[in-house]
């Protein structure tokens, strides 16, 4: 008889109550099973974007630029959209500006700042990708409620943002 695959987060939990940590192991299996599907997700993700000469954070700068009435956003405004960190902004725009999809120029109304505009040949390698995503986007492999699992999962993003870490 073959033998039933045990899943792994069932067991990690089952070891943190076993181990006294009862209170803990629904956040701990909550958060490896986001982290696991993340990892899944994001090697899917890469699997789609490498043939287009993209990561999935240059297809988040370019699509943004793109959805932009002039094709441009100042560096700070992508960092706040994106809701990352702006040295990876810079690194992603440094990237694609090498590749010739993105120029930077100064920005009209403040002279601190420079914008981020996508170029024609970033139109031109945005659009497949964005279709090629799109149909993994159209069939994740979930069956259920997405735009109640989006709700539920941008709740418990902006919750845990307002948790302090212990020391």
């Amino acid at each position: 008889m073959e033998a039933q695959a045990q899943d792994p987060i069932n067991e990690a939990r089952r070891q943190w109550i076993a181990h006294g940590w009862a209170e803990a192991a629904p956040g701990m299996a909550a958060v490896t099973t986001i982290v696991r599907l993340n990892q899944i997700l994001m090697a899917r993700i890469d699997a789609v974007l490498r043939p287009h000469g993209l990561t999935f954070s240059r297809f988040e700068v370019l699509r943004l630029l793109a959805f932009t009435r002039e094709g441009g956003l100042p560096m700070g405004k992508l960092t706040d959209r994106l809701q990352v960190h702006p040295a990876s902004v810079t690194n992603a725009v440094d990237r694609l500006e090498s590749d010739g999809l993105v120029a930077r120029a100064p920005n009209p109304r403040d002279s601190r700042s420079t914008i981020a505009k996508i170029l024609p040949a970033g139109h031109r390698r945005l659009e497949p990708a964005t279709s090629d995503l799109n149909a993994l986007f159209a069939d994740i492999g979930a069956s259920e409620d997405l735009e109640g699992l989006t709700t539920s999962l941008g709740a418990l993003g902006r919750r845990c943002e307002t948790l302090q870490p212990r020391s």
